[in-house]
């Protein structure tokens, strides 16, 4: 009886080493038909549990709020970013080519829930990781390098006209 069991324990740790493993390796390799898989994969069931928490203070997560380029559906996406002078660094870990980024450049701006604030956001440009290593804790390098983070995005704080309409700081 042990021994039954003691297989299923051995073939889920094999499960699960076989899926982290794979993980790793579309992030590092960015190949676009594997990095669907995950993105619809976070989109459907992390996303929403991330959700909860991100924005609130103490959270390690923000919330992007953005609207479909096409559609003009209001979405919510939790990001990872860090505090860069007056900006905040976005970590790209699917790279530059997410939805939420291309609604951002589309709309020009964005609103940016961190530690229990609200800004107004526009995504001024990508940088690479060398530009980005100043601003990265220290334990936030493995990670970046684990799952080859080579792009970051700088998402400046916009300031709001009298007319409504964000414009750049």
């Amino acid at each position: 009886m042990w021994i039954g069991t003691l297989w299923v324990i051995v073939g889920l740790v094999v499960l699960v080493l076989s899926v982290l493993l794979t993980l790793v390796v579309v992030m590092r390799t960015k190949r676009p038909q594997a990095l669907v898989v995950v993105r619809r994969f976070n989109r459907r069931f992390n996303n929403p549990r991330m959700l909860r928490l991100a924005g609130r203070s103490g959270s390690a997560l923000a919330v992007v709020r953005h609207v479909g380029r096409r559609s003009g559906t209001p979405y919510a996406t939790p990001i990872g970013v860090l505090p860069m002078d007056d900006a905040f660094l976005a970590i790209l870990s699917y790279g530059s080519d997410t939805d939420w980024l291309r609604n951002i450049r589309a709309a020009g701006s964005a609103e940016l829930v961190n530690d229990g604030q609200t800004h107004q956001v526009t995504a001024a440009q990508i940088i690479g990781r060398a530009e980005a290593l100043p601003y990265l804790p220290k334990a936030q390098l493995p990670f970046v390098r684990l799952f080859g983070v080579t792009d970051f995005l700088v998402l400046e704080r916009a300031q709001v006209t009298s007319g409504g309409a964000p414009s750049a700081a």
